[in-house]
């Protein structure tokens, strides 16, 4: 049965990673169908964050749901969570010896038990998605960046999850590619029914095609809101990290912070 209440919801949130914490009372509400934005500087913990959410990294303390439940620990039940969850990894992760439709094929063949001719369909239909179905027999040492990074896309999409991941889904990318890969996550978003979060520090691509807009700097949410919004704000945080200025409240050279578990 579909839940129809918020897709992911953290509450009071703490994450520690190697003995410090990354990540202090964060609380955030996504809802269904948007497209949000997480910005922030790096090591700032953002993909600390989307470890708390596919169920990587277990919380210090407070709460992870996504998809209507509690992020489990079981590996079964974790297993079973993920195949809602597309992730779309920054390094594309695609297989150099298969072609672009075998990778696409592999959630499907790793998770049903559908007829080849079935899975052939379905892989076709997800690259057309991505605008790449010609590309179906090439492999990915001759897609350019974009290309591949399009392929990976359809593969995350593959199981049609309802939530879809994005973790820094323009490095490497020319601006070219950079516009057709966000034209795809708002496009794909709002015509599959998905949700979207895209954790970036690529801010001025990201921004037009987003709903919502979140700042984690220090340690913590420094900002929530619209697009609109975070332009129009004065913090100071926010305007350092929007304007790239090297000097102010974000400290780039400080030295990890020990853990505020006491």
């Amino acid at each position: 049965m579909r839940h129809e209440g918020p897709i992911v919801r953290l509450r009071q949130l703490r994450l520690d990673r190697g003995g410090r914490t990354v990540l202090r009372d964060v609380d955030l509400e996504v809802p269904r169908g948007r497209v949000v934005a997480v910005l922030g500087p790096s090591g700032s913990g953002k993909s600390t964050l989307l470890a708390a959410l596919t169920g990587e990294l277990a919380p210090a303390a407070g709460s992870v749901e996504v998809l209507g439940q509690p992020v489990p620990q079981g590996r079964r039940a974790l297993l079973e969570l993920r195949k809602g969850i597309g992730v779309l990894l920054q390094g594309n992760g695609l297989l150099t010896d298969l072609t672009a439709a075998e990778n696409v094929a592999l959630p499907l063949r790793a998770h049903t038990a559908l007829p080849e001719p079935v899975i052939r369909r379905l892989v076709l239909m997800k690259l057309h998605a991505v605008g790449l179905r010609a590309a179906a027999d090439a492999y990915p040492r001759e897609l350019s960046g974009g290309m591949a990074r399009r392929v990976a896309l359809a593969r995350a999409l593959a199981l049609d999850p309802p939530l879809m991941i994005y973790d820094e889904p323009l490095t490497g990318l020319d601006p070219i590619a950079s516009g057709v890969v966000m034209d795809l996550v708002r496009r794909l978003n709002d015509t599959l029914g998905l949700t979207s979060i895209v954790v970036t520090h690529h801010v001025h691509e990201t921004l037009p095609v987003a709903d919502h807009a979140i700042v984690i700097a220090n340690g913590a949410i420094v900002f929530s809101g619209t697009p609109a919004q975070l332009q129009a704000s004065a913090d100071p945080l926010v305007r350092q990290f929007l304007n790239g200025e090297p000097d102010g409240p974000i400290a780039f050279d400080a030295a990890p912070r020990a853990s505020e578990a006491a």
